[in-house]
């Protein structure tokens, strides 16, 4: 496969490359920031609360750790995307069944360990579809176009994470229950993925090849290739400062912020977030087609970063939502220019899928952080003052300045992948 010239045209709309995305993204927000916080709540308890949230982000952790790159691999040698896509969202759906009928009909410890087993199945399912259709923003997609479409991106899955928060509160608000939420989930992420396959249809033509014609690019000489290995390191730490706190944000709105009704509370301020994030994605998208990724994320990563800072000196429910609104500015930047950065550090066209599986740990891998984080934040709050709640949104801040500071080493011009004789 030959590098598409700057001029050419995508193949596929940005709108039906990027449904997936929204999907996802819908899913991801509902299960992750509102039915596991208070689902753990129901199995495990008050004080092992935190505890048990990060036990589930270092499985989901852990899958996506593994699964893309090996997928994504397969993906590139079988020369198709769609397939894996169409699995992955079917072993997705298996998943979120069996948590809702966990919920539903179990209690306790017995009760939690079915639903980690119906969360094992989404969190396999998930990424098994997620690498494959990571490739194909840089398969289809001309350089001279990537900002745009990333922007595209950025802006869908900015809208499924609203829609995701107002499908959650009204469920609540309508005090239905959860297998509700789970079954709109479901139904949020097959529509979607069914849009994208359409959509991408005939364009999914990656050239298969074989084991034996394979480039032998090692991982090693991958992260040798500075672009991808800097790319890779910064959005690593973005993903640490957003991983240090999204779990806990239900638990911050009750323990800090004294919210009578933490679950619909939360939603609010996610809706806040989401929606600045939608006003800056798409426009910071084509801001870096002009003029380049980085002073965009140079811009979106500081106002993360003190942004996570005021949140603990915020002296309402008012002002947090205030908050709320600027890092969401920060994060739609940010989104808006992650998938053409990455897409621009791919050094060869003929491992499109696995590199993209593996830059895609990046993002994913630091899940594990949620681990060590809730077992910090219930050692803080056991302190007294909410010392765990300063603790964990400190870390993030540092992780947020962390990648700010990186980024400079990513090159500013950064050419189109080479072409592998398969």
């Amino acid at each position: 496969m030959t590098a598409l010239p700057s001029l050419e045209r995508a193949p596929v709309s940005p709108w039906a490359l990027s449904a997936f995305w929204f999907g996802t993204a819908f899913h991801w927000l509902v299960i992750l920031l509102s039915l596991v916080p208070s689902n753990v709540l129901h199995f495990v308890g008050e004080e092992r609360k935190g505890t048990y949230v990060g036990l589930l982000t270092l499985i989901g952790a852990a899958m996506a750790l593994i699964i893309p790159p090996i997928i994504g691999a397969q993906s590139d040698r079988l020369g198709k995307r769609l397939p894996y896509l169409r699995v992955g969202v079917g072993v997705n759906l298996v998943g979120l069944v069996v948590m809702a009928l966990a919920v539903a009909t179990l209690s306790g410890m017995g009760g939690f360990w079915v639903y980690v087993l119906g969360f094992l199945f989404v969190q396999f399912g998930n990424n098994y579809a997620t690498a494959p259709y990571s490739a194909l923003i840089p398969q289809l997609v001309p350089v001279a176009q990537r900002g745009r479409y990333s922007g595209a991106m950025g802006m869908l899955q900015a809208a499924g994470q609203l829609l995701g928060a107002v499908g959650a509160l009204v469920v609540s608000l309508l005090k239905l229950p959860d297998a509700a939420l789970f079954a709109l989930v479901g139904v949020m992420l097959l529509i979607p993925a069914l849009v994208t396959m359409r959509g991408v249809g005939a364009a999914d033509n990656a050239p298969a090849r074989t084991a034996s014609a394979a480039p032998q690019r090692s991982w090693q000489t991958l992260f040798a290739y500075k672009p991808f290995l800097w790319v890779f390191v910064t959005r690593a730490l973005f993903a640490l400062g957003q991983y240090s706190v999204q779990p806990f944000l239900q638990f911050y709105n009750r323990d800090v912020l004294k919210q009578a009704n933490p679950v619909q509370s939360n939603l609010y301020m996610l809706a806040a977030i989401i929606v600045a994030s939608i006003a800056s994605a798409l426009i910071g998208g084509r801001i870096s087609d002009r003029v380049g990724r980085k002073p965009v994320i140079y811009v979106a990563g500081t106002t993360m970063a003190v942004t996570a800072l005021l949140f603990l000196i915020a002296p309402s429910f008012l002002a947090a939502v205030g908050l709320a609104v600027v890092f969401g500015l920060g994060y739609g930047a940010f989104t808006s220019v992650d998938w053409a950065l990455g897409s621009d550090a791919m050094p060869s066209s003929a491992n499109f899928a696995r590199d993209m599986g593996i830059w895609h740990v990046a993002f994913v891998a630091p899940q594990f952080i949620g681990g060590p984080q809730g077992a910090l934040l219930d050692w803080g709050n056991a302190q007294g003052g909410n010392l765990g709640y300063t603790l964990v949104f400190g870390i993030a801040a540092v992780f947020f300045a962390l990648g700010v500071i990186l980024v400079r080493n990513v090159p500013d011009r950064v050419q189109a992948p080479q072409a592998q004789p398969a």
